[in-house]
């Protein structure tokens, strides 16, 4: 791909896309749809299930042609696509040569400064050979040549890989580890326009992080697929939705989209109720009069008139107002699991270090740690399914399940869909279970497709129905929202905040954690370390501990020996007004923790008014309790703010 010179001013669209149409498998995706893309527009492209996010990538990206309307390019505008479908790719060169394609057009630049200067010493030194040489070498230094190496490492480095690892072969590297390295090679290139298709899917969460930084400053457009809720948030600048055929455009994020599309859902749903009751009116007095010829000028008026009406499309139902509960079949003891001096290592290498934790009832715990560190091989200890040193005890009536990507062998591929899930659930209907698998993006004729057949994506959320389904109080999860979209996770996340028994998670989807995990379990030093609270407090906690330590507390000087103690340095008025001080903290900390808890209670009673079939039904209702939501909501951030700042001026206090 070639490296342009061109240069698109910000105000200048870099694509254009006018009265678009897609059309794939008999059915309309897109039609009329315009929009520009302009430098600059991180856009977040969201929409249901099978709406088409995917196939306008391939279409903008000249994978595939559109059926109808033109897309234009300023100029020559280059493009670059990352998608799922690139583990086709294979080779046996380092990833750093691999990632390092990415300067295709510079290193062949270089090669032609290298070429130039082998001729030079074998004695060729005419004037044009030396005008060409500098002429190239000015190219190179203003390009960024002599910064290729350092570019490639530092991407690398931050997409996960350790230094050390830079010179491995390209197929040494599992599937996920390939796409990181192309995906270091697309962001090399820097092209004008970067198509990101679920960038999130195989990398862990110090690796999103990096990305949503970098992503953050890119001088191009980026178009990102993604189901990961909070790396939308935190990337796009512009959320554009395929809804109803068309591109519904959001200047805002996702917290923003979500906000803004519950008003226009509103609107749109009006403007079609009261459409159709004028349609209802019209044909009511046409059917009428139809055969009185007194009226029958105003019967063929309303005839041409409701010919010529531009019609309102039917709002879309929305998937996320699905909802699943789990049954159990017996509560569990107080102690779930109890693990003691637990040793793993494979082919000598250490994972887990003589660790040790306990599990208990009603933990909903997040197991976090960047990739390879060892949080599914814990898991699978927990689970009896890998061998191990130390001692695992489960606790009473404890009945587990165990949800991870090797499960899908288990599945019988002679069966359907349907019949898999129904032999694991006995005493379901046919309509609940019906009701279930469309909460995993299963529906009408799809639940009769045989198991063998499906892609690993839909195995893989049979896998999960099947593991929800069983009536166990313990769940071990493994990256249970992979192969879900949005409305599926955001079900997902309502089963288990309502789940009443005790569950681990491995997870890369932040919002995801934040919502269900009570517990962090941190994978450090080959240890498992606990933070008891949300996913949320703990980033808060992990970034004040990785603060240079100026920035938490005041230096302390040196102390001579009769110093150790602070009240022995302070005289008597000090010391009251610092013990007074103290106080005052610590009780307007308990008064605030106090109103968080209550807050927090009073918001999970709203969302359960909320999920309420007559309260869901009715709008006047629900958007009154959205609106009481959102107020308890901001007074939450309001008290979690002050809460901070109390604790930060206790701390400060302490270390004066």
């Amino acid at each position: 791909m070639e490296i342009s010179s061109y240069f698109c001013p910000k105000s200048r669209a870099l694509l254009n896309i006018d009265n678009l149409g897609i059309e794939f498998a008999g059915r309309w995706l897109l039609r009329n749809a315009s929009y520009q893309f302009f430098p600059g527009d991180r856009i977040g492209l969201i929409g249901r299930n099978g709406a088409g996010k995917s196939t306008l990538l391939k279409v903008l990206a000249g994978q595939m042609s559109q059926s109808e309307g033109h897309i234009h390019q300023a100029g020559k505008v280059r493009i670059a696509y990352f998608h799922q479908d690139l583990l086709s790719y294979h080779t046996d060169k380092p990833i750093s040569d691999v990632a390092r394609e990415g300067f295709g057009p510079l290193l062949k630049l270089k090669e032609d400064i290298d070429d130039m200067l082998e001729r030079m010493e074998a004695g060729e030194t005419s004037q044009e050979v030396w005008d060409r040489l500098a002429d190239s070498q000015a190219r190179f230094e203003a390009q960024g040549g002599n910064q290729i190496e350092a570019q490639v490492h530092s991407i690398l480095s931050g997409l996960g890989f350790r230094p050390e690892e830079h010179e491995q072969p390209y197929y040494t590297f599992s599937g996920g580890w390939r796409m990181r390295v192309l995906l270091a090679q697309m962001l090399l290139n820097s092209p004008d326009v970067l198509l990101l298709d679920e960038p999130t899917n195989h990398l862990d969460l110090p690796s999103i992080q990096w990305l949503e930084s970098y992503l953050k400053n890119y001088p191009g457009t980026c178009i990102v697929v993604s189901h990961d809720r909070f790396f939308i948030d935190r990337v796009a600048n512009k959320i554009v939705e395929i809804s109803l055929k068309q591109l519904h455009t959001y200047t805002g994020n996702y917290s923003y989209f979500l906000a803004e599309k519950a008003l226009r859902q509103e609107q749109h749903r009006r403007a079609y109720d009261n459409q159709q009751k004028f349609i209802e009116d019209q044909e009511l007095f046409i059917n009428r009069f139809r055969y009185k010829s007194s009226k029958a000028t105003q019967v063929q008026s309303r005839v041409k008139q409701l010919e010529k009406l531009d019609r309102v499309e039917p709002p879309e139902e929305e998937t996320g107002s699905m909802s699943f509960r789990f049954k159990l079949k017996v509560n569990s003891g107080k102690e779930v699991l109890t693990l003691s001096d637990i040793h793993k290592a494979y082919d000598g290498k250490t994972v887990i270090d003589h660790t040790s934790a306990t599990v208990m009832r009603g933990d909903k715990i997040a197991l976090i740690g960047a990739n390879g560190i060892g949080k599914s091989t814990f898991l699978r200890v927990m689970a009896g399914t890998e061998p191990f040193e130390g001692n695992c005890k489960i606790g009473h009536n404890v009945i587990y399940s165990f949800f991870a990507q090797h499960q899908l062998e288990a599945l019988n591929l002679k069966n359907n869909i349907f019949d898999e899930i129904a032999a694991c659930a006995t005493d379901k209907t046919e309509a609940e279970l019906r009701s279930v698998l469309g909460c995993f993006m299963f529906s009408g004729d799809d639940i009769l497709k045989k198991i063998q057949v499906l892609s690993g994506g839909e195995k893989s959320r049979v896998a999960l129905a099947k593991t929800l389904l069983s009536e166990a109080n313990f769940l071990l999860l493994d990256e249970p929202t992979n192969h879900l979209d949005m409305g599926s996770i955001q079900v997902l996340v309502q089963a288990l905040k309502a789940f009443e028994g005790t569950f681990v998670v491995v997870s890369h989807d932040r919002f995801f954690l934040q919502q269900i995990a009570n517990k962090v379990w941190y994978v450090e030093d080959r240890q498992i370390k606990e933070y008891p609270g949300t996913y949320e407090e703990y980033e808060w906690w992990r970034e004040k501990q990785n603060a240079p330590a100026a920035d938490i507390q005041k230096p302390v000087r040196n102390k001579q020996p009769e110093e150790s103690i602070v009240t022995e340095t302070l005289d008597y008025r000090n010391q009251k007004q610092y013990k007074n001080k103290l106080r005052k903290l610590t009780r307007d900390q308990e008064n605030i923790e106090t109103e968080i808890s209550r807050l927090e209670t009073e918001i999970h009673e709203v969302e359960q008014k909320m999920s309420l079939p007559e309260i869901a039904s009715d709008f006047d209702r629900l958007l009154k309790e959205q609106e009481l939501h959102q107020k308890l909501h901001t007074r939450l951030e309001e008290a979690t703010e002050k809460w901070e700042e109390i604790l930060l001026e206790i701390e400060t206090l302490a270390g004066e």
